[in-house]
């Protein structure tokens, strides 16, 4: 009995909670992470080593190049002639004002401005998803496409400036805002048309469809700047950039109509039988319970087209219209900053802001789709 005792007075409760320890490292943590994506297999092992020795072998240079041996400040070509070996940043800032606005007069310059300020606090509200009063912003949005037309163009009180002067950064965002905004409705229209019962209308748009994607959008803006003032009547004319962007929004509808048609085809027919059984009407079905399911399943597919859109402005210079990716090109032939350095200084610029709104609009699309659990089906 005396062990037994014993034994019994050694017995100890804890009458506090142990402090939280961290994880071990091989479970979480940067040791855990790199050897989960980095190292889990052999193969994925090789492929970081050689990813590694690609960046080793690439990014040195570059920022030599970039950064180290740049001419950062001159006046004239002699800024680059004397850094043979780097990029001539004073070439970019020199021309910094024509790359973001064009030929857009220096005066009226704020009109420019302003359009940025207002497009930002128009849309960083609009997607962020916590923001309050959406629909306030999207009659600020709404109310915001007159503005701008008239802060751009002029008139009732403002000095007219013709968009043949409209170039740059300006004009690339213009394009693609206008493609995006055009391209998103009207190729949802094409998709249902598409799979529609009604044979006018699907075989209408299988045939605008199809003809879009079977042409390059070189040959669309050709059609709509050279070919389309030949059909109208005499004296009837189109602003040349409006008749780009007629061209470039119907091109990319027809391929944002086929990714909407591909998340239509995901929706499962359970959904349409469900909505039928409830009553719905066809529109009534299509806004309330197919559309923004399909519309979910897609946002990869809508963001690459509008990524692609975003990069097709540069062919707008076929027609004479300069947006950045132009009159950077332009730009080569000044007298004044010509050298073997300006070219590459000039289109790595139009490079990273290209990427820059590029990786932006990737970024926000997985932002959006992991908020929405897209990718978790069933």
């Amino acid at each position: 009995m005396s062990d037994i005792q014993a034994q019994t007075d050694l017995i100890f409760v804890r009458e506090q909670m142990l402090e939280a320890q961290p994880p071990p490292r091989r479970v979480a943590g940067p040791i855990a992470w790199v050897r989960a994506n980095l190292f889990a297999s052999f193969s994925d092992a090789l492929l970081t080593l050689c990813g590694v020795a690609f960046l080793a072998w690439v990014i040195p240079p570059l920022i030599q190049w970039a950064l180290v041996n740049a001419a950062w400040s001159g006046e004239d070509r002699t800024a680059c002639v004397a850094h043979p070996d780097g990029a001539c940043w004073a070439f970019v800032e020199a021309n910094f004002g024509q790359f973001i606005y064009g030929l857009y007069p220096d005066g009226e310059r704020w009109r420019v401005d302003l359009f940025f300020a207002l497009l930002i606090i128009g849309l960083v509200p609009f997607a962020i998803p916590a923001a309050p009063f959406k629909r306030l912003n999207l009659n600020f949005l709404i109310v915001l496409v007159p503005v701008s037309v008239w802060l751009l163009v002029g008139g009732f009180g403002l000095p007219v400036v013709e968009t043949a002067r409209w170039g740059g950064l300006m004009l690339t965002i213009v394009v693609a805002l206008v493609g995006i905004v055009v391209s998103l409705p009207l190729g949802i229209v094409l998709a249902l048309g598409r799979r529609s019962d009604m044979p006018v209308i699907r075989l209408l748009s299988i045939v605008f469809i199809e003809f879009c994607r079977g042409v390059p959008l070189i040959t669309v803006l050709f059609m709509a700047s050279v070919m389309l003032p030949l059909f109208l009547p005499p004296g009837v004319d189109f602003d040349k950039l409006l008749r780009a962007l007629i061209g470039v929004a119907l091109f990319a509808s027809a391929y944002m109509a086929e990714v909407i048609r591909g998340g239509l085809q995901a929706v499962p027919a359970g959904q349409y039988e469900g909505a039928r059984a409830l009553g719905l009407r066809y529109w009534q079905m299509m806004r309330l319970v197919i559309l923004p399911q399909a519309l979910r399943i897609v946002i990869p597919g809508i963001v690459n087209t509008f990524i692609g859109l975003f990069k097709d402005t540069s062919l707008v210079y076929i027609i004479s219209l300069f947006e950045l990716l132009g009159v950077v090109r332009q730009s080569f032939g000044n007298p004044v900053w010509a050298s073997y350095q300006t070219p590459p200084t000039g289109l790595f610029f139009a490079a990273v802001v290209f990427w820059l709104f590029c990786f932006g609009m990737s970024q926000y699309s997985q932002f959006i789709e992991r908020r929405l659990s897209a990718g978790r089906r069933g």
